[in-house]
């Protein structure tokens, strides 16, 4: 279950809210396969709601090759370990026309011959975005400037930032796919481990 508390659709009163969720949600969850509580955990503030909305326009009006942005956003969804962000934006690759085998080569893309350029310093850029705290060699940066405006890079640089926002905040909430438990646990010992002095261990 998700970490905050989710909005019935009764209690949704903003009109954006409310058309969101009649258009995304049944029963089932999402088309997408997703329970669909990302929208009503977000419902609970309606100016966040609509800030982060906005800002999903804002990304599919941008002037980058749908691709490249796709590729950022997914990679940031797998760098900053979010199963939800990186699971969609799997599947806008797909949608896009990317071949399976190249969409499964983002986890792995520093040893994959799959990329050209200008998508191999898209990956790196967002592995410097996300991984690196925005520490972005220059030879990086300068594939993106013989290939992208500036307008291209700062929309790309932008919309990459918005996705690893989201992937933090739908981890940090258990929302949507990201709804499990931590995976770094204590492994119990065998049983009867540390009960003999450790010279006997070592024996």
């Amino acid at each position: 279950m998700p970490r905050l508390r989710q909005v019935p659709r009764e209690e949704m009163t903003d009109p954006l809210v409310q058309f969101f969720h009649d258009k995304l949600l049944t029963g089932q969850g999402t088309a997408t396969g997703s329970p669909g509580d990302w929208w009503t955990v977000f419902a609970l503030d309606p100016k966040i709601f609509r800030h982060c909305v906005k800002g999903f326009q804002l990304y599919r009006e941008s002037s980058i090759d749908p691709v490249l942005r796709e590729l950022g956003q997914t990679r940031a969804g797998w760098a900053r370990q979010s199963q939800f962000v990186f699971s969609q934006h799997c599947k806008q690759l797909r949608a896009l026309g990317v071949a399976e085998e190249k969409v499964q080569a983002v986890a792995h893309w520093q040893v994959s011959d799959l990329f050209g350029e200008l998508e191999r310093a898209v990956l790196a850029y967002t592995d410097g975005l996300v991984l690196d705290g925005g520490r972005v060699h220059d030879e990086v940066f300068a594939v993106l400037r013989r290939h992208l405006s500036d307008e291209e890079i700062l929309e790309l640089t932008y919309v990459t930032c918005l996705y690893e926002m989201h992937a933090t905040m739908a981890r940090a909430l258990r929302l949507e796919f990201d709804d499990r438990p931590d995976p770094i646990v204590e492994v119990p010992a065998p049983e009867g481990y540390g009960t003999r002095d450790i010279a006997d261990e070592l024996a």
